[in-house]
């Protein structure tokens, strides 16, 4: 697990100085403080910053070119395949023992495409083919590692982290908002790929290949894709067996391995499989004094029966606030999750006795974890009818108290299910951002059919595998890379992924969700210890912005001047946070990502005029 940063240039362009070059790539040192290396070419530069995984001596160090010198290459990430590769593709004449090695010699018996057909991992990749002067980049298939990229006039930059592209020199004194992810940021919380806030800055699509040639042409290729029409046949294999064998092949490390241990189904069942092959694995969990978000009593009950060393890290409300600022530094993006503030805290504490951990991440969104996806097959009747029709009648039955739900007001079942992912109010954002849509990318994410029950509840899957977990995995990349800690997610190994795409699913009670995962863990432990009240990995912000946070957030919203105020209607969004203060609305999660946003201007921003970063 690494960061890098790449240039590659136009015709009759020079790449950047090399002072200015290294200081960009230190931005990324965090992501890899083992060893820092660069090279440079006619044309391209490449840089990298190690967290040494497989192999720890400098035979594994980055940039690598490939054995005949055609590519020269960085990647972040874990080949999980990659001893079975080596073996099946017969590569002789290895001079380490790390994954990187087999993609340089796949890359010189294959090709760029092929070779990344054949990967079963998580990475993010740049390589510079010399012969055909090009440059690639490619990012896995699930959208674990982070690639972004500029486009200028003088070349393409590439790197792990969104601030080193905006604070390029190319592009650090031109930036412009791009309006439309703007205000997804503001109801979504993050950025959606392939946009940015900025306009020539972007993001590689999950399981996208980018080519880029001398004249500025950039051509797109999806590689591996998972389809939002389903296949009419399911697998029958077990899962079992799938998701053993992906986590063996991702517990392969030469430094300390260990797993996250929460109180629910996912990460129990991952630690549960780890172990099988790793004795003495040990697991962590966070504990807190809040009774409504602690649930580190049912996560000693898992480890005690599996006899796992438990680590647990218990922290007072005061010592996660105290953290908000060093975990701001994290996130080099604007992002308004706030579960990232325990997830930096908890992998904090982790890295102190390890460098790679197993998490659970991605259970909810295959095997149909999410009670909001049941409340919209419950409700998908009232779009049926016509909207004409839907208001009047949910009035009488919300007044007779036949039903109660809000669900009938949407005029599409679209808006419907966007709302439940959408954390300020349509109106807010609406006026907010007058006469600007959400981009064309957003809105195919959530456009459903609603043919029938089966189709919904795939399309569902669809959206929530690419919207709504590129936002979990966001938060916990850089929550763990803040901290040079890997986390590997064993349930988005390609061959989990695909016998997951191919269960139609169903979902009739709550008892459905996440029935497959529950039926795996009941053969490890006993029942009692499953289906207990899962707690969520959150903190209790509603009473943190009204007490402890209150008067930060009145400096940094009202008292700071308010950055995008050239697209954004900011008495909107400054009213929409007294009003809460005013306990007109108890919002708290809108009211963060418009605090988060402030946040992360003054920890990252840079002044468009000098192009340096912002000291606030």
């Amino acid at each position: 697990m690494c960061g890098f940063l790449g240039e590659y240039t136009f015709q009759n362009h020079a790449i950047t100085e090399a002072t200015s070059f290294k200081e960009l790539l230190a931005l990324s040192k965090h992501r890899g403080p083992d060893a820092t290396g660069i090279t440079r070419g006619s044309g391209f530069q490449l840089g990298f910053n190690r967290l040494a995984i497989l192999d720890v001596s400098p035979k594994g160090n980055q940039p690598k070119q490939s054995p005949s010198g055609r590519y020269q290459v960085v990647f972040n990430g874990e080949i999980y395949n990659y001893k079975d590769l080596a073996k099946t593709h017969a590569l002789t004449n290895l001079v380490s023992t790390s994954d990187t090695e087999v993609l340089m010699h796949l890359l010189d018996k294959q090709g760029v495409e092929a070779t990344i057909k054949l990967l079963n991992g998580m990475f993010a990749i740049a390589i510079i083919d010399t012969k055909e002067d090009c440059w690639y980049l490619t990012r896995d298939f699930a959208g674990i590692k982070p690639l972004f990229y500029g486009i200028h006039k003088n070349g393409v930059v590439a790197a792990s982290q969104f601030d080193q592209i905006f604070k390029h020199p190319w592009f650090c004194k031109t930036l412009e908002l791009q309006p439309e992810a703007v205000k997804e940021y503001f109801g979504f919380g993050y950025m959606q790929a392939p946009n940015t806030i900025y306009e020539s800055v972007f993001q590689v699509n999950p399981g996208e290949l980018l080519q880029i040639n001398r004249e500025g042409n950039v051509s797109k290729k999806t590689i591996v894709s998972f389809n939002k029409i389903q296949e009419t046949v399911q697998a029958k294999t077990n899962l079992s067996p799938i998701l053993q064998t992906a986590v063996s092949k991702q517990l392969v490390s030469d430094v300390p391995i260990a797993t996250f241990l929460s109180g629910g189904i996912d990460s129990p069942l991952i630690s549960a499989y780890a172990k099988k092959h790793i004795h003495d694995i040990e697991a962590f969990t966070l504990e807190v004094a809040n009774p409504k978000f602690n649930e580190s009593e049912i996560a000693k009950g898992y480890a005690a029966y599996l006899n796992i060393k438990q680590h647990t890290v218990a922290v007072k409300e005061t010592d996660l606030v105290s953290e908000i600022d060093a975990h701001f530094k994290a996130y080099s993006e604007p992002f308004g999750d706030y579960s990232s503030i325990p997830t930096y805290v908890i992998s904090k504490e982790a890295k102190k006795k390890h460098t790679v951990m197993l998490s659970g991440d991605g259970g909810d969104e295959l095997f149909f974890g999410y009670p909001r996806m049941l409340d919209v097959l419950q409700k998908r009747w009232w779009f049926k009818l016509p909207f004409f029709i839907r208001k009047p009648l949910a009035q009488i039955t919300n007044t007779l108290g036949i039903t109660k739900t809000w669900a009938p007001y949407f005029k599409t079942l679209d808006a419907f299910i966007a709302n439940k992912h959408v954390k300020l109010p349509a109106a807010t954002l609406n006026a907010a951002f007058p006469n600007i849509s959400f981009s064309k990318y957003v809105n195919a994410l959530y456009a459903f059919q609603n043919a029938n029950k089966q189709t919904l509840l795939h399309e569902m899957r669809w959206n929530e595998f690419y919207a709504h977990l590129q936002r979990v995995l966001i938060k916990v990349d850089r929550a763990s890379m803040a901290n040079s800690l890997e986390v590997r997610v064993p349930f988005l190994d390609k061959n989990s992924i695909i016998w997951a795409w191919q269960q139609h699913g169903k979902l009739t009670s709550k008892k459905d969700l996440k029935k497959d995962l529950k039926a795996l863990l009941a053969n490890e432990v006993p029942e009692t210890l499953i289906n207990q009240k899962k707690m969520g990995f959150s903190v209790p912000l509603l009473d943190w912005l009204h007490q402890h946070l209150k008067k930060e957030v009145i400096r940094v919203v009202f008292h700071t001047p308010f950055y995008g105020e050239e697209v954004i209607d900011v008495a909107v969004l400054r009213n929409y946070v007294q009003e809460f203060f005013d306990h007109k609305h108890d919002n708290s999660w809108g009211v963060w990502h418009i605090y988060a946003w402030q946040k992360w201007w003054l920890e990252h921003g840079v002044d468009n005029l000098e192009g340096i970063p912002n000291k606030e």
